[in-house]
């Protein structure tokens, strides 16, 4: 590994937007203030990024592994186990593991998603413990909650469930076996899991998933937790959403067998944990999320020879399903001050620096989108610079680097 180029590489999750009415018809990256950012633009080239593919709005994970170079014709596990890995439960080929969702339904329907997404990690663990009541036929489960309105599902039987079941979150399609959003109303009414292959193991593993949903809509409409909620103004955590199942282990190659550098990962969400795990990268624990100024002290500490250390920024995404503008700019303000303060001088002709996004997640949507999003790769001498000012969406589509597929990112970055 001596004299090979130490590489840093950043994930801003859901950070890239469109022209917001409420910023004067700029998106929320144009109009905050990134003195240090802009920094790091001024010594590289600029381009944009399809992460997973044309007209495809995707989740995190898929659009993770495409930035992280490995893509999915077919055979991609679902999010539901990418997250139960990163969760820490042992999942086994066969088992059907599920991305669960926290939601608020009311007279059938449901009205928000994510349960107002103000749930605190003792009411969560409240509710996860009340649902161990759930019993279902000839099968066993594990049920945790992660993160906020967050949790995963695995469940077991005497005999093989296959992931090939439909969604019962209406947030998100299934597409080639990940997740795609998609526009969901207001209000949808619950939906129920259906086998999506005339299999035994597909109609088996809807049947318990529907089992499971119905058991636990009962028992969470009931639950302290969710009386006391009510009676804060909340709403309720009354029904769980599924999404993005998945039966089986994925067999990749190391993230240092693709691509000759070894692999260090900064994250904290389950998903990019799962992904970490999958890949074989050294993970590096985060004490607190929040801190972004240690976040960034670990990430300069990491940079090492013949290494490529990976960061993934939660933040910019939760304001953009929020649609608050104002609100996803000062974030990034404090990404910024925090994070690349630290970090913008790291650069030279040993060093690279390379900033993206995993997905786009403007405000005026609230959702996934499958705009392109900013890269920014630095080099120090001339030839590798193209005059980029700013790490924003016009930047990027001026910049000298085109269109990239999100799965051809780090071979670009990695290049001589």
């Amino acid at each position: 590994m001596t004299g090979r180029k130490k590489v840093g590489y950043i994930l801003l999750d859901g950070c890239s937007d469109r022209p917001v009415p409420s910023l004067n018809y700029s998106t929320p990256l144009e109009v905050a203030s990134t003195p240090n950012l802009d920094k790091i633009a001024r010594r590289g080239r600029m381009g944009r990024v399809i992460t997973v593919g044309r007209g495809i709005s995707p989740e995190s994970d898929i659009a993770v592994f495409n930035m992280l170079g490995y893509s999915f014709d077919k055979g991609y596990p679902g999010r539901g186990v990418v997250e139960s890995i990163g969760s820490g439960i042992d999942v086994k080929d066969g088992d059907l593991a599920l991305r669960g969702n926290f939601a608020t339904a009311v007279d059938g329907k449901i009205v928000d998603r994510r349960a107002g997404r103000d749930i605190t990690e003792e009411d969560a663990k409240a509710l996860q413990e009340e649902l161990k009541k759930v019993e279902l036929t000839d099968a066993g489960f594990e049920f945790r909650s992660t993160i906020g309105h967050r949790a995963v599902m695995v469940i077991r039987a005497d005999e093989p469930l296959s992931g090939e079941i439909s969604n019962t979150d209406p947030g998100y399609v299934r597409m080639k076996g990940f997740g795609a959003a998609r526009e969901a109303k207001e209000e949808e009414p619950i939906q129920k899991c259906k086998p999506l292959l005339r299999t035994s193991a597909s109609k088996r593993a809807a049947e318990l998933v529907n089992e499971f949903s119905s058991q636990a809509m009962k028992i969470l409409d009931a639950a302290k937790v969710n009386k006391e909620r009510r009676g804060k103004g909340k709403k309720p955590a009354n029904v769980l959403l599924f999404r993005d199942a998945g039966s089986f282990i994925p067999k990749l190659p190391s993230f240092e067998e693709k691509h000759h550098y070894k692999g260090v990962a900064l994250v904290e969400m389950p998903a990019e944990v799962g992904i970490a795990i999958l890949l074989k990268m050294r993970m590096v624990k985060v004490d607190d999320p929040a801190n972004l100024s240690a976040k960034a002290k670990l990430f300069e500490r990491e940079m090492k020879e013949g290494t490529v250390v990976y960061a993934h920024i939660k933040g910019p995404d939760e304001f953009g399903h929020d649609g608050d503008a104002p609100g996803k700019r000062r974030n990034i303000e404090a990404i910024d001050k925090e994070f690349f303060a630290r970090i913008s001088d790291v650069s030279g002709d040993e060093a690279t620096i390379a900033v993206s996004c995993d997905h786009s997640t403007p405000c005026v949507l609230k959702m996934h989108s499958s705009d392109p999003v900013p890269l920014l790769i630095t080099g120090k001498d001339a030839s590798k610079q193209d005059g980029s000012c700013r790490f924003t969406e016009k930047d990027a589509k001026r910049g000298s680097l085109g269109i990239l597929a999100g799965r051809s990112v780090l071979k670009r970055v990695l290049s001589p």
